[in-house]
C-alpha cells in the first residue's frame, strides 16, 4: 500500500469511511485523498482492473461536452457534483475557448470545496468563478445561492453539468423530479450535460467483477445505482437532444477531442458501461 503522507483533514471531513469524490480523485492520480480512500480504491482495482481508465473516460466526456457548449457560445456553467479539482476543470476548458466564461462549482464534499477554492485562489480566479458546498437534492437552495454569487446571469443560457453524479442517487429518491426542477429554473437556450452508469447492452471481459464493485461501494459515503438507458434518457424529457442523442461516453463526439482513454474503447464503447447525453432547453 502507498506510503503517501496524508494532509490534515479540513473541518467536517469524514475519515471513518471512504468518500466517493476522494476515491475518484485517487483513480485519476490526484492527491486529495486519505489512506482510507486509497485502500478502498485498491480493493476496487482488484475487482475491476480497468477502473482507472474508466474514470478518465468520464473526465474526457466532461471535457468534450463543455468544449462543445463553449463553441456554441455558452459562457456560464453550473457544475453540480464537481468533485475534487483535477486536470481539465470546467472553467479551464471553457475559458480556453471563451475567455469570459464563468463557472459556479457545487459539491457536498468539504475536501472538494476546499480544494476548488484553493485552485481558483492560486489562479487568481475566485470571484469570477465561485465554489459552494451544497446538496444536489435541494434545487431551489442551490439555484438561489448560485445566483447570489453574482457569477451567473439568469437571463442568459447556462450550461448545467451533472457528470458522474446521478448514479449516486438511489431509486427511492425522486431523482427525475429533482432534475426537472433544475431544468425548469434554467433560462431558454440552456443545456443539460449528464452521464450515468448502466448494464444495458454492456459487454464483459474476463476479470470484470462489476457486481463486487457495487457491493464494495455500499461501504462508502455514497453507494452507486445503475439505471437503464430509458431511465437515463428520461432525465432529458422536454429537451432538444444534441446528436447523436444518448450514447456511450467513450464514443460521444470522440472525433472532436480523441483521448487515449476513450480511444482505447473506440471499438467497443459498450464495455465502459457509461452513457452520456446533452440536451438543449427550447
Amino acid at each position: 500500500m502507498t506510503t503517501q503522507q496524508d494532509p490534515v483533514a479540513p473541518e467536517g471531513v469524514d475519515l471513518e469511511r471512504p468518500n466517493v469524490a476522494r476515491v475518484y480523485d485517487w483513480f485519476l492520480g490526484g492527491s486529495a485523498n486519505w489512506a482510507i480512500d486509497r485502500e478502498f480504491g485498491a480493493q476496487v482495482l482488484k475487482q475491476f482492473p480497468e477502473v482507472k481508465t474508466f474514470a478518465r473516460v468520464g473526465r474526457d466526456f466532461l471535457g468534450r461536452g463543455v468544449g462543445y457548449l463553449a463553441r456554441q457560445g455558452i459562457t456560464q456553467f453550473l457544475d453540480i457534483g464537481s468533485g475534487v479539482p483535477t486536470v481539465g476543470n470546467v472553467h479551464q476548458i471553457a475559458s480556453a475557448i471563451n475567455p469570459d466564461s464563468r463557472v459556479v462549482y457545487i459539491d457536498i464534499e468539504p475536501v472538494a470545496v476546499a480544494h476548488s477554492q484553493l485552485l481558483l485562489e492560486r489562479e487568481g480566479l475566485l470571484g469570477r468563478h465561485a465554489v459552494l458546498q451544497g446538496d444536489v437534492r435541494d434545487p431551489d437552495d442551490i439555484w438561489k445561492r448560485a445566483l447570489e454569487t453574482g457569477v451567473l446571469d439568469p437571463r442568459q443560457p447556462i450550461g448545467l453539468v451533472m457528470v458522474g453524479l446521478l448514479y449516486f442517487l438511489g431509486p427511492d429518491e425522486p431523482v427525475h423530479e429533482m432534475v426537472q426542477r433544475y431544468l425548469d429554473l434554467l433560462p431558454s437556450g440552456s443545456y443539460f450535460l449528464s452521464s450515468h452508469l448502466t448494464e444495458d447492452g454492456v459487454t464483459r471481459k474476463a476479470g470484470d467483477n462489476r457486481e463486487n464493485v457495487q457491493e464494495l461501494y455500499k461501504k462508502t459515503s455514497a453507494p452507486f445505482h445503475l439505471r437503464s438507458r430509458a431511465e437515463f434518457a428520461a432525465f432529458f424529457d422536454g429537451l432538444e437532444m444534441v446528436e447523436p442523442g444518448i450514447d456511450w461516453m467513450a464514443a460521444w463526439h470522440l472525433d472532436e477531442a480523441a483521448s487515449r482513454a476513450s480511444a482505447r474503447f473506440a471499438d467497443d464503447p459498450t464495455f465502459t458501461g457509461g452513457l452520456g447525453g446533452l440536451g438543449r432547453k427550447p
